[in-house]
């Protein structure tokens, strides 16, 4: 089969008519690279840089946080009202390289905050994570208010509008993976009785709120896109019927495309692993829940989950799903995309760690990850041979250090919160 004939290598435009060279998209994955105003600099240059010359059509960034009191982690990315546009304008014309295409993701991480980090720990209820024996590492939610609500709404669209005036193709808004506008969704972090709990249109209504409210401010050139999950892969949680009904509503509003993953921090569906018994494929995790809710909708879908060959990547495509996301094995094998062109055979890598302790293997997991965009965003060459033991390790002694910055550098903010 010619490159010419491979599904996953041809051109799509979005409904907004952003152009994409071919279908294959870096998906998200967490960084901790910012420096200490929680800014890009040189170093996520240097990883963006790798990606767009690596040959995927879109990038789509790391988690950018609406607000710094509330972030996923330590050196993570957060633009808010006032920030100096400079730092973002220059990652995005990093990531527009090689005629590649970037979108911004913008988040709020809600109750999935490390306890260490502090700051702003919010949800729709009181409803603590369960991480069995690890619970400990994140403090229980406080409820959020009418207020809270509308400063998370008002912070969404900021976020988006600076990212236009950056300089990036569109946005993506996170609702999924735990994170708070997913918890708003499932049913079992969302104990509300009030508009916003409840029945789904009342669990979805913030997410449809900030939607609405981001494609008014930054019109419809600008590309819009939602992250969702297809379940979440915990008993009486959010699933796919929920999930076809909300890609139903978004349809109404008119966004450019819906990624579909699925998870979250107490069961990590989006690296392989579920809280439900339920068993995922071993490529393209999410593709069977995906072809579910395509029949419901002509929205453009997206999907992820461990994709390391083009014939999966095709394979996604021909199903009907418009484009293919792709994050660990471009973690390990950047120019992965390149690859393909050169030999369609190439087996992209992802390592796999199976500790029955669940969290901890996602630590290792993501330990490994960043060993590797650490190297790149140093000018170097990911590894393949890193130990998961040895990574955890690594990544705690990094996390801590960044946690130490962080705490000192919003001292004063983040204990009064």
């Amino acid at each position: 089969m010619s490159n010419q004939t491979h599904a996953a290598f041809q051109p799509f435009a979005t409904a907004s008519g952003l152009t994409l060279k071919n279908r294959i998209v870096k998906a998200v994955m967490e960084e901790n690279l910012a420096n200490a105003d929680q800014h890009p600099d040189k170093a996520l240059c240097n990883l963006y840089s790798q990606w767009a010359f690596g040959g995927v059509g879109l990038i789509i960034t790391g988690n950018v946080m609406i607000d710094h009191l509330a972030m996923t982690g330590p050196g993570g990315v957060a633009l808010e009202e006032g920030a100096d546009l400079t730092p973002f304008k220059t990652l995005a014309n990093k990531a527009q390289q090689n005629d590649c295409k970037v979108m911004m993701q913008i988040n709020h991480p809600g109750r999935q905050v490390f306890k260490k980090m502090g700051g702003k720990i919010l949800s729709p209820s009181d409803v603590a994570l369960n991480m069995g024996k690890h619970s400990n590492l994140f403090a229980p939610p406080t409820p959020m208010t009418e207020q809270d609500i509308a400063d998370v709404k008002q912070r969404f669209v900021t976020t988006a509008m600076l990212a236009q005036q950056a300089g990036y193709d569109g946005v993506q808004i996170h609702a999924a993976h735990g994170y708070l506008l997913a918890q708003f969704l499932s049913p079992l972090t969302n104990k509300r009785s009030d508009q916003w709990g409840g029945s789904l249109e009342n669990r979805a209504r913030l997410l449809l709120d900030v939607v609405r409210s981001v494609k008014q401010a930054c019109g419809e050139r600008f590309a819009l896109s939602v992250k969702l999950n297809s379940a979440d892969f915990q008993r009486g949680g959010f699933d796919v019927d929920d999930a076809k009904a909300v890609v139903v509503m978004l349809e109404e509003i008119g966004v450019d495309f819906v990624e579909l993953s699925g998870g979250s921090y107490e069961a990590p569906a989006m690296r392989g692993r579920t809280a439900d018994d339920r068993t995922l494929a071993r490529e393209a995790y999410f593709l069977e829940f995906a072809e579910q809710i395509l029949p419901a909708t002509d929205l453009t879908l997206m999907t992820t989950g461990g994709i390391s060959r083009l014939a999966t990547a095709d394979a996604v495509i021909d199903s009907g799903i418009s484009l293919v996301g792709i994050a660990s094995a471009l973690a390990m094998s950047p120019d992965l995309v390149n690859q393909w062109h050169a030999n369609p055979n190439t087996q992209g890598y992802i390592p796999k760690v199976t500790w029955k302790d669940k969290t901890l293997a996602g630590l290792a997991t993501m330990g490994i990850m960043k060993r590797q965009l650490q190297r790149m965003s140093d000018g170097r060459k990911p590894k393949h041979n890193d130990t998961a033991f040895w990574s955890l390790i690594l990544s705690q002694i990094k996390m801590a250090k960044l946690t130490k910055r962080y705490r000192k550098r919003y001292a004063d903010e983040v204990n009064d919160v």
